[in-house]
């Protein structure tokens, strides 16, 4: 895509589009031998508005780096991003640009500030200047829209890990972002609290519009996104929807990395002769294809 020429310097102009990366690399030197390293190698993603977007890959294969990139936490060595037309590189865009694509954390005990529910949401907003009213009506929706509305006069120190984190997404809605970025939201809560928070995220997708930027390695959570992209020492190696990308059961594993279990059972039940689809996903999806065999 080209620059528009009536578009300010560092803004890319495309209605559809919220996120491209154009051949982005990212250096840092090590703290261990103080030689330099590679975490991102010539990235090229794009996501559109509205898309529920899954990005995989082991630790250190650069999946962290990129989502730091979205909120302009990191600037590209070399490459651009452009977040709602906005280039990440210009300092003069990166207040827009946080403001466009919120961030959720790993853990949510290092994004939660306040002693209260209700006070910790309105503080993004308070930050942002916005009036009183308002705030009052953001914290308000947006403690709703996560479940947590009940829950908005209580410390956060007496919530489960799956109601922190809901919280700490509640306290990003309040800001009115276009897109949240989640960096392994769950990989600190156990299975009822992981089902919580993707819940919670993939209704405000499809409810809502807002666009999802999934960092996981859990291979469920990435079953109903629009696409994936799967990434392996700085560079995507595969990018596609959950079908045509679990498919590729070899790949994933020559990565280290697994596939939904109903995946797994298909891909071994093929290698024992008995012919089933490749693409299955879920419980259901294996269930028709086994009933359908002769």
């Amino acid at each position: 895509m080209e620059l528009t020429k009536n578009a300010p310097q560092g803004v890319k102009n495309d209605t559809k589009v919220e996120i491209i990366s154009e051949n982005l690399f990212f250096k840092y030197e090590s703290n261990e031998d103080g030689k330099e390293k590679i975490a991102l190698d010539g990235v090229n993603i794009t996501i559109n508005k509205g898309d529920f977007v899954v990005v995989l890959g082991h630790n250190g294969s650069g999946k962290s780096t990129f989502a730091k990139h979205i909120n302009g936490l990191l600037l590209p060595s070399k490459g651009k991003i452009f977040v709602g037309g906005l280039d990440t590189s210009k300092e003069e865009n990166l207040w827009e640009v946080r403001k466009k694509a919120g961030m959720v954390f790993q853990n949510p005990d290092n994004q939660i500030v306040a002693t209260i529910v209700e006070e910790d949401v309105a503080f993004g907003p308070e930050n942002l200047g916005v009036d009183s009213a308002e705030i009052r009506r953001r914290v308000d929706e947006s403690l709703k829209r996560v479940n947590m509305y009940e829950y908005k006069q209580h410390g956060p120190h007496l919530l489960s890990g799956g109601q922190k984190q809901r919280v700490a997404i509640a306290g990003i809605l309040a800001m009115r972002p276009e897109c949240i970025v989640l960096d392994e939201p769950t990989a600190m809560l156990d299975p009822s609290g992981r089902k919580e928070v993707i819940k919670t995220i993939k209704e405000l997708n499809k409810e809502s519009g807002i666009t999802v930027v999934l960092i996981t390695h859990y291979m469920e959570e990435a079953v109903d996104a629009d696409k994936i992209y799967v990434m392996d020492s700085g560079k995507v190696i595969i990018e596609g929807t959950p079908k045509e990308v679990f498919k590729e059961v070899d790949t994933m594993k020559s990565l280290g990395l697994d596939v939904p279990q109903m995946t797994e059972l298909a891909y071994e039940l093929s290698k024992s002769g008995i012919s089933l689809n490749r693409g299955i996903l879920t419980i259901d999806e294996m269930v028709n294809e086994l009933c359908q065999l002769k």
